[in-house]
């Protein structure tokens, strides 16, 4: 009679064969999370240049520039897109590039602001630089859109909206169409 031979030493083979197929399967789930992570903060960012650039384009100077200049004050989340530099629909330039929240250049040389995380203080003395200058501001961070900003953004993964700060506006010396508050809804309703 015979004795069948124990099936222990065939699943001890296996188990390092288990044990790597299942490690490469959890590093390519992972590796999977890591791109879908990548591809939704790269669709965000893409969905801010698209509000911001409609922002803009519903903003009117007291002089027009013929090139926009968009500069970046702080550490941002969203704001790959843009420092890429792109154009607005009616064919202005918008030229993007950063600056402390300290800069002197900030009044001179900057159109727009997009604002992005900045301490307490540094806010403050921007945006009492800010004042009195025609320059339009559009704020990224988690901002109650109560004091400086005249646009806050709101960002998630299925749209990003904004909020007014219709005080901020009347002294900003920037004129902004109405028709700005029909792409708030706008953007509100897309899924």
């Amino acid at each position: 009679m015979k004795v069948a031979a124990p099936t222990t030493g065939r699943v001890m083979r296996w188990k390092p064969m288990l044990l790597a197929a299942l490690v490469f399967l959890f590093a390519d789930l992972s590796h999977a999370e890591t791109a879908t992570a990548a591809s939704l903060a790269e669709q965000r960012a893409k969905a801010v240049t698209q509000v911001v650039l409609g922002i803009l384009s519903y903003a009117r100077w007291p002089v027009e520039p013929s090139q926009l200049r968009l500069c970046l004050i702080g550490p941002t989340e969203y704001a790959d897109d843009l420092v890429k530099g792109t154009t607005q629909a009616t064919g202005r330039p918008v030229l993007v590039r950063r600056l402390l929240a300290g800069d002197a250049r900030i009044v001179g040389e900057c159109d727009a602001v997009y604002i992005g995380k900045l301490s307490a203080t540094e806010r403050s003395q921007l945006f009492t630089a800010l004042n009195g200058h025609p320059l339009l501001s559009i704020s990224e961070a988690d901002d109650p859109c109560t004091v400086g900003s005249l646009f806050c953004l709101r960002v998630s993964d299925q749209q990003v909206a904004f909020e007014v700060n219709l005080d901020s506006v009347a002294r900003s010396g920037v004129r902004i169409h109405p028709s700005v508050l029909q792409l708030s809804r706008r953007r509100a309703a897309q899924p």
